[in-house]
């Protein structure tokens, strides 16, 4: 256990960059430069689709959710735990980062419960406790200057993987390691934060409290997958997280963004 609470960065990084290699290694390298702890979380849900594509299984989405059955689980697993995980870990050794690719399942990490088929059975997908999170082992390998690389796979403790959401596991860690540490959590992706007008980059809203989040909400300014990226922002901030931070990937280091506290 951390005696003096360091600094953490959890850092989660989407899809879009994921899947452009040119992108993820810029951004690689500003995750490097990052001082302090740090560990990084990672979606791929597009390379996933195309995979299970020209596996011939079909990819049903319920508002933007995966639904996933017995095959999709086994592609998902070997695309964001495989291919992915793997290749950013080796990416993070080509630049001189120590770092250790793992699901939720090695080591107890991030175990989860399977999700209620009431109302939309989601199948094999999970929903994780941060209490349970693993923190003194994830604390073993930062101690040690080793980054852990996380993918969207979790376990039920009960011999089957999960699919999880990847901003929801960052939630996850982060609050799980606040404990240990003085925790921010960066989401980026691929558009400045939270905009007021998603087609331009300049009404970003450069902070926001949760009461005008709500209010954003209301207006129809935060919808679809910005709005459980923002819930589970305010859960973190609430359960310890000292910061949420949401911004485009290119500007992690200067941590121009939308700043939630």
């Amino acid at each position: 256990m951390v005696k003096n609470k360091e600094s953490l960065s959890v850092v989660k990084i989407g899809g879009n960059i994921v899947d452009n290699p040119k992108a993820l290694e810029s951004f690689l390298n500003d995750f490097k430069k990052l001082e302090g702890n740090k560990l990084l979380v990672h979606g791929g849900g597009v390379l996933a689709s195309k995979m299970a594509k020209q596996l011939g299984i079909e990819t049903k989405m319920v508002s933007g959710r995966r639904i996933t059955d017995e095959e999709t689980i086994k592609v998902v697993t070997m695309v964001y735990s495989g291919w992915i995980n793997k290749s950013i870990v080796a990416t993070l050794q080509k630049i001189g980062c120590n770092a250790i690719g793992l699901s939720g399942a090695d080591a107890n990490c991030i175990p989860s419960i399977r999700r209620s088929p009431v109302p939309i059975d989601y199948g094999f997908v999970g929903d994780p406790d941060p209490n349970k999170v693993n923190s003194s082992f994830i604390s073993q390998l930062l101690e040690s200057d080793i980054i852990p690389v996380f993918c969207a796979i979790t376990h039920d403790e009960n011999g089957s993987l999960l699919n999880t959401n990847a901003d929801t596991i960052a939630y996850s860690v982060a609050t799980g390691l606040s404990k240990n540490y003085n925790t921010s959590l960066y989401y980026c992706f691929e558009k400045e934060g939270v905009l007021k007008d998603i087609n331009n980059p300049d009404s970003l809203i450069a902070t926001m409290s949760f009461e005008e989040c709500e209010v954003y909400k209301e207006n129809g300014i935060i919808v679809d997958g910005m709005i459980p990226k923002m819930d589970n922002s305010f859960k973190a901030i609430n359960n310890g997280v000292s910061e949420v931070i949401i911004l485009h990937a290119n500007n992690l280091l200067n941590r121009k963004g939308t700043i939630l506290k």
